[in-house]
């Protein structure tokens, strides 16, 4: 009996990876040196930063910028990021 409970569970956790994610984080991979200060506007102004900390969160790159948005939201973002001379995915 404990066997089939065994496989039962087995097979749960097998089902649960193949639901399709809803949340989403942002990382910033790098950017062009010359593109920094278009980076850092854009890293302000979907994350509500002041100017001090988005320059030294550009500064760790690789770092996650936003965690938890929406499929769109992500794509909306990074294309704001290229847009600005920045590489960013979603994870």
């Amino acid at each position: 009996m404990e066997l089939g409970s065994a496989a039962g569970g087995g097979a749960g956790a097998g089902a649960a990876k193949v639901e399709e994610k809803t949340a989403f984080d942002v990382k910033l991979e790098k950017f062009d040196a010359a593109a920094k200060i278009k980076v850092i506007k854009e890293v302000r102004a979907f994350t509500n930063l002041g100017l001090k900390e988005a320059k030294e969160l550009v500064e760790k790159v690789p770092v996650v910028l936003k965690q938890g948005v929406t499929k769109d939201e992500a794509n909306s973002i990074i294309e704001k990021i290229k847009a600005a001379g920045g590489s960013a995915v979603m994870e």
